[in-house]
């Protein structure tokens, strides 16, 4: 009789700890906090070009390491609503499904981040113009004419030319992303 008393005790005890276990969470759930449209999420990410330069980042170690650290700026986590267009629409829909710790990578097209490069955005403007604002052209120079900003790219005898498209126009991204908090809406 004590071992078909023993038998059920084991029998309850492994009731009970399973039991324990569905209720402390402590198994595979399709429950998970995934994102969803009209979350709010914090990311850590890193961006890279295709051949594999980091171009930015919101952490700190890795802007020094990669020597593009600016102490104007403030590296924290990117936070914005999934969905509202706070972010650019290829790193929004990247971020859906994404649980708190997951680090995902995507290479995300030129559409769907700063978009085309676009040759209409190439200005030419007179030396004399710029002379007479008190600017002298140089290459890689930042300058604003015609109400643009753009950077130097050709000069001639007679012309500047500025290219007023972002630096990053045309180009696939790559990001990598670490989700590092989702508040439901």
């Amino acid at each position: 009789m004590d071992l078909k008393w023993g038998g059920h005790v084991k029998n309850i005890l492994f009731i009970i700890l399973i039991c324990s276990l569905l209720i402390s969470g402590c198994t595979e759930s399709d429950n998970a906090t995934k994102v969803e449209q009209g979350d709010f999420v914090s990311v850590n990410y890193t961006g890279t070009l295709d051949d594999g330069t980091i171009f930015d980042t919101s952490m700190e170690e890795v802007a020094r390491r990669e020597g593009i650290y600016n102490s104007n700026r403030n590296y924290e986590p990117l936070s914005f609503v999934v969905g509202e267009g706070q972010a650019m629409k290829g790193f929004d829909d990247a971020v859906m499904g994404m649980e708190v710790d997951d680090i995902k990578t995507v290479v995300i097209p030129p559409e769907n981040v700063y978009g085309a490069y676009c040759p209409a955005l190439l200005i030419s403007v007179p030396v004399e113009e710029l002379h007479a604002a008190n600017i002298t052209p140089v290459i890689g120079q930042k300058v604003t004419t015609q109400n643009q900003v753009g950077v130097v790219v050709n000069i001639t005898d007679k012309n500047v030319t500025i290219d007023c498209n972002t630096r990053l126009a045309g180009k696939a991204l790559t990001f990598t992303i670490e989700m590092v908090s989702i508040e439901k809406a």
